[in-house]
């Protein structure tokens, strides 16, 4: 491959001795200017696009049938596949907390003499942003709440039966057993798993990208498997693969975003919440991000994850110290030392009492998050050049995963303390998109810090599309990072179409059957990434 070549991002820092090994047959990528300006990775970009488009006529012409089936196919794979989902978690777990621990963690991404190219806070704003940032606001009351009121006995039927979904089976003894239940299944849900396997795909993208001087796409981390063939119809399959787990993950966030704000919306001004309403705010959200994208990675991405950052801090900082300060601060101890404790329970795919607990939530967030994994991870490896991989897994595994903990004991510790000692149970009546706001009423402020959540819900609604276009902008284009703009602008629009499609279509749940429908094949690409991780590692001079 010639240094000029226009088609493939020549890599960044220093080659290694083994550049030359995985270069061959990359030519094979090609990519050609079609109509629009767009630059077309056929037939990457072709067959994911088209199949977007009838996607989205397709579920707008059929939404009143197409609910059910939305139903029906999540509840099928969540319930067939738990055990799976389960398992691959823990082994995207276990294989990053061996690379902080053996030589491999030695190796750095780009080369020896890399640098990185941001700043640590810059770094940890773009990483937490582009995560999980709306799906925090979403849950960082509403689940806790769930799980308590589950572990207290929650709901029966007319036989006795629980209803609820009761992390690890039965009702809890006591107000002090419920809160610890909750708080840690909770914590399972948002900390090491989630972060290990964003950090799994995102590893490998920067390994096989800026070491091994391949393009930032997906296919490339397959090299060591397929060798030659990932430049053919396997790397086309698994390119695809991505864009739609990327897509329909994306769409999942945003139509949890929409929904959450439109109830903000209605608590604090009295806005109807309907679909009108959630469709008027996809599309007015969609084109800040459109704009954004335009903008570019450092001056659109980067300001508004920097913007994010501060807020999300002001609003966490608020909660501390107007809710029960020394409880929330003891209790970020004490929820670790719990989260440590059910955690074998918890991740234990065999053996348990709690069907529902594992298929409705456990099984549903591995896949969402796996479907996320291809936006999130190539996000983060853009970002993290010239961190060594112990530096890069620390970052990217522990420190998130400690930030979600202190916010779900802040928020959901508030939550249930209100419950408990103040008899403030409103929160626990209210729809899931609107526990937040019920929990920041009984605070002082609630109207300036409620509006201060409904913003951060939107700008990580904004940050979210934004980065994740850029995403598949790059696989569409095979690896390309300065794809024409129309390109993005197109990936974009589409987001948030599919989004304003599946909401009408059959709401929620439809985002969360489409979330777990393209989860679940790609959670078999990240188990093979896991050993061409090892494989691209041991070649890498330490």
């Amino acid at each position: 491959m010639a240094d000029d070549d226009p088609t493939i991002p020549a890599p960044e820092g220093p080659a290694n001795v083994i550049v030359t090994e995985y270069e061959i047959g990359q030519d094979n990528i090609q990519t050609r200017i079609g109509p629009f300006g767009l630059d077309i990775h056929n037939p990457v970009f072709m067959i994911s696009g088209l199949t977007i488009v009838a996607f989205v006529i397709l579920t707008l012409a059929f939404q009143e049938s197409l609910g059910p089936m939305f139903e029906a196919l999540r509840g099928w794979l969540t319930s067939t596949f738990d055990a799976f989902f389960l398992i691959a978690g823990n082994v995207f777990v276990v294989l990053c907390l061996a690379l902080i621990v053996t030589p491999l963690g030695r190796v750095r991404i780009g080369g020896r003499d890399a640098t990185p190219d941001f700043s640590y806070s810059a770094w940890f704003a773009m990483l937490f942003a582009a995560g999980m940032g709306i799906g925090l606001m979403f849950y960082g009351v509403s689940e806790p709440i769930s799980h308590f009121d589950a572990a207290l006995g929650g709901a029966v039927n007319e036989n006795g039966a629980r209803t609820d979904w009761a992390p690890l089976g039965g009702a809890a003894g006591d107000n002090a057993e419920a809160r610890r239940l909750s708080m840690a299944a909770t914590i399972f849900h948002w900390s090491m798993h989630p972060w290990a396997i964003y950090a799994i795909v995102a590893l490998a993208l920067a390994i096989f990208s800026y070491n091994k001087g391949l393009p930032l796409t997906m296919r490339s981390v397959f090299y060591p498997i397929f060798g030659e063939r990932v430049w053919g119809w396997v790397g086309h399959v698994i390119d695809i693969l991505a864009v739609f787990a990327t897509l329909f993950g994306l769409a999942t966030s945003l139509g949890f975003g929409a929904q959450q704000a439109n109830a903000g919306l209605n608590y604090l001004f009295g806005i109807p919440v309907n679909d009108v309403t959630m469709v008027f705010l996809i599309i007015a959200i969609t084109g800040v991000a459109l704009l954004s994208v335009v903008a570019g990675l450092d001056a659109g991405v980067r300001r508004l994850s920097e913007i994010n950052m501060v807020l999300a801090a002001l609003l966490l900082l608020f909660v501390i110290l107007a809710g029960p300060t020394l409880s929330i601060l003891t209790g970020f101890f004490r929820n670790l030392v719990n989260y440590f404790e059910y955690l074998p329970a918890l991740s234990n795919p065999f053996g348990r009492d709690d069907d529902n607990f594992r298929e409705g939530w456990t099984a549903f967030y591995w896949a969402w998050w796996i479907s996320w994994s291809p936006f999130v991870g190539m996000f983060i490896a853009r970002v993290s050049r010239g961190r060594t991989v112990r530096e890069f897994i620390i970052c990217v595994l522990v420190i998130p995963s400690a930030v979600s903990v202190l916010w779900m004991t802040a928020f959901g510790g508030t939550a249930i303390s209100q419950i408990v000692n103040d008899g403030y149970d409103a929160v626990v009546g209210a729809p899931l998109e609107l526990q937040l706001f019920v929990m920041l009423d009984a605070l002082p402020l609630a109207a300036i810090s409620s509006f201060i959540g409904i913003v951060l819900v939107i700008v990580f609604f904004v940050t979210s599309s934004d980065s994740g276009s850029l995403v598949i902008d790059t696989i569409t284009a095979g690896g390309k990072i300065d794809a024409p703009v129309p390109q993005r602008v197109f990936w974009a629009s589409f987001e948030g179409l599919v989004a304003i499609a599946l909401l009408l279509g059959g709401g929620l749940t439809a985002l969360q059957a489409m979330a777990v429908s393209t989860g679940f094949p790609f959670t078999i690409v990240l188990l093979l990434a896991c050993y061409a991780i090892v494989k691209g590692l041991m070649d890498e001079p330490r």
